[in-house]
This record gives structure tokens, sequence and C-alpha cells, in this order.
């Protein structure tokens, strides 16, 4: 049997359903699940000493595209807003390719480890003609060579420019095609035990550049097999025109016809809800990513966070794309979030520390994952700790549950463990060589982004 223990914390903040925060206590992990939090834990086995040190369950991560990684800071696209963003970057994005995914999971991912992120949900929908091959297996290569829980979805576009949407023919495959492929991924990749490092979702892409038939058989299909469904929704006032226009409702009602809604679909962005359709999200228990920076950078609005936490709609957070936010580091966003909603609604807006819940237990919550998202014994382990005893963080401590909205951590933090494993120590990755992969995927990039 394994087992690792987490020694002496200064403070272990739990964001269990009490908000239970221990002081001077440790966390023992046996066969990567928590099975004591206490405070005088004997040492067998492998110890990490957390003296000076507060613990937090690890970062959930609700929405992201990792293959975007390697087209960010892109000088040409900084000034536009999504839709012209989009058909810029498709001439990039038709090229890629499986090195391409793999060095660009590993980026990214890497990132998201070193700042205390331990499950990853990536949304991948760019399958182009000829390199569609091996994509979803380069993700999961990249994810379990550095230790992080990974969830990634098997996304789908039907609708080319030719057809009135937006991505290119070359990136667009037939709905056939599609949903054999979401079958073989499910039967392949997804894992739906507890603790499971590995599982997927079916995901098409918009409903800009996905067909009525595809999301309809992409809804059957997914509860056939018994998985969950994602895409963007409501993130643009140009996607609620075109939705409109094309269909003569909402976008939400027009999801909702073709069965996307319950507690088994989760939307992105979910920025142009109305009050009537944020009561439908409550009522059905259909989640949001919320991906702040990214719906700033591309001045998509302001979600509607505090309006849905009262209503409880099920929020998680996100970092959404590397090209829409230019990082993927979820203590940012975590921040972030906390700064924006405080200046759009004041007294209304979450405290930090819900937006840390929002980040642990609600993003599990949207994930429909009841193993993680918090510190309990029974619960997985997974954790990061930052090591308050740093000029940076003087008198911040007085409340470690808030700390990390209000104060925020810049840097990568000391320790992440995954299923009872240290990924992290001292801020560096323990399961790949950094400066190799760094020298990897900057060659490859400089390469992809010539051709």
């Amino acid at each position: 049997m394994s087992s690792l223990l987490i020694q002496n914390a200064s403070a272990i903040v739990t964001c269990d359903s009490r908000d239970t925060v221990y002081e001077n206590a440790s966390v023992l992990m046996e066969n990567g699940v928590i099975t004591r939090i206490a405070h005088d834990i004997p040492a067998s086995g492998e110890t990490v000493d957390a003296a000076g040190c507060i613990v937090y369950p690890g970062l959930i991560n609700t929405h992201h595209h990792l293959y975007q990684t390697f087209s960010r800071n892109l000088p040409a696209v900084q000034g536009m807003e999504l839709f012209d963003w989009l058909r810029a970057l498709y001439e990039i994005w038709k090229n890629l390719d499986s090195g391409v995914v793999y060095h660009s999971s590993m980026t990214g991912l890497g990132e998201l480890l070193r700042h205390g992120c331990t499950t990853c949900f990536d949304h991948h929908y760019v399958f182009p003609r000829g390199r569609s091959e091996g994509l979803l297996d380069a993700q999961f290569a990249a994810a379990e060579e550095l230790g992080i829980r990974m969830f990634a979805s098997r996304g789908s576009m039907d609708l080319s420019k030719k057809d009135g949407g937006l991505p290119p023919d070359s990136v667009v495959q037939s709905v056939d095609e599609i949903l054999s492929d979401c079958r073989r991924a499910v039967e392949r990749f997804h894992d739906p035990r507890p603790f499971s490092m590995r599982q997927v979702a079916l995901a098409p892409c918009s409903p800009f550049s996905v067909s009525e038939e595809l999301l309809r058989q992409s809804a059957l299909l997914a509860r056939d097999l018994g998985v969950r469904l994602h895409t963007h929704l409501c993130e643009t006032k140009d996607e609620e025109r075109f939705v409109q226009e094309r269909f003569g409702m909402r976008p939400l009602a027009y999801m909702e016809s073709l069965g996307w809604i319950g507690a088994d679909v989760w939307y992105a962005h979910g920025i142009h809800f109305n009050d009537s359709e944020l009561r439908r999200l409550a009522g059905t228990g259909t989640g949001v990513a919320h991906c702040p920076i990214s719906n700033m950078k591309l001045s998509s609005g302001v979600c509607r966070v505090p309006e849905m936490l009262e209503l409880g709609v099920p929020v998680g957070l996100a970092v959404d794309g590397s090209a829409s936010n230019d990082g993927s580091n979820l203590l940012e966003e975590l921040r972030t979030a906390y700064l924006l909603h405080r200046l759009h609604a004041s007294e209304r807006a979450p405290s930090g520390y819900d937006v840390l819940k929002m980040a642990t237990a609600g993003s599990a919550r949207v994930l429909g994952r009841s193993d993680i998202g918090s510190l309990e014994p029974g619960k997985a382990g997974d954790l990061f700790l930052i090591d308050k005893r740093r000029l940076e963080l003087v008198g911040a401590d007085l409340d470690p549950k808030s700390l990390l909205g209000t104060v925020g951590w810049k840097g990568a933090v000391d320790c992440t463990v995954v299923n009872g494993r240290v990924v992290v120590r001292d801020g560096r990755l323990t399961g790949v060589d950094e400066e190799r992969a760094y020298r990897e995927a900057d060659r490859l990039v400089k390469e992809y982004l010539a051709r």
C-alpha cells in the first residue's frame, strides 16, 4: 500500500460542506485516497513537511482548449472579438497534428499543475482532415506523464463556411464520422469509476459550428454511453443573433429543444442568459464553466455569477483556451474572478472563499464528480501547498480561506499532489524534465506557426 503524509500544516482549508479549516494538522493519503485529517498522525511511508504551509484542495479546471497554447499572444488577433478571432485562428488550427497536440498539452497541463490545478477538462473540437488520428491519445499521454487528472472531450464540428458556419471545410467532419469516433473514444478512454484519472465527454463546439442533427445525435449517444455533454453557449451577442436569426429562438431554448439540458450538461461561458434562463439552469442542474479572463480579453461580457450562485446554478471556474487567455493559470483566474465581480456586483459579489469553492467543490459538481473538490476522508488525495513564510505573504494569512481571492498567489505553488502522488515539488514538475519539454515545445511551436 502506498501512502503520503502531508505533515504539520499551518492550516488545511478543506472546502467541505462545513467549511472546515484545520490548524496545525496533517493529511494522510493511502492508495491515492484521503484516510485521515488530524493533529498527530504518525509518520509512515512518504512524508512532506508542511510546516508553515497552507494546504488547499486541488483546483479543477472546467473548460480549456490546450491546443491553443501554441497560438497565443499573436499580434494580429489581439484586438478582435470572438467571431473574427475564430475566423483568423482557424487558418492556423487547421494545421494541427498529434505532435502539436501532445506538446501543447504538456505545456498547458504543466502550467496548470504548477499553479495548483489537479484536474483539467479540455474541449478539443478541431480534427483537421488527414491529421485527425491520435489527437486524444496525445492528450492522455501528456496527462499521464505529468500525473494530472484528465477529463478530455471528443469535440466536433460539421457546419463549415459553405453551410453558414465559421470554420473552414478542412476541419469539419460528417455526423456519422463524428459519432463513430465519439463512441470509440468513450470505449477506449472513459473510466467512470471513482478516483478515475481519465474520463471523456461529448462536446460539439458551438451553435455556430455544428448542425441541429449533430447536437441531437450527440445528446442521444452521450446518454446511451453514460457520459456528459458540453459546449459553448451564450458567450457573445453575435452568437445570440446567429441562433435567433437561424432558428427563431434564443440559444438556451434552442439547445433544450435538442435535448441539451439537465444535470449531465454544462456550458462554457454562459454570459448572456436572461433571468428566466438562469432559473431554468438552476431548476435542471445544468452547469456553467466561468471563464473571466477570456471573457474580458475577447470583450464578450460579464457572466452573471452572483445571480447564478444565489439561484443554485452549478458553477465552476475555467481558464478557457490559452489563445483567448494567453495562460493556463487557474490561481490567476480565481483572483481575477473575485476582483471582476467585486467591481461589477459590489456587495452581491462572491467572496474570495466563495470563488475558491467555485474552483474546487463547484467545479467538481459541474464535472459530475463527487470524489474530488474537497479535503476529507474518502475523497481523492488531490491538493496543493503554499508556504506562507515569505515576504509577499506577510500578514496575508489572517483568513486563509479567502487569501487566494483577496491577496492572490502569483508564482508556482510549493507542492502539488494528485491521486496521493507528488507531481510538483518546490515549484517544479516531478514527472518530466522541464528544460527538455521546453526545448521540444519551443521548436515545434515555431514550426507549426510557419505552416
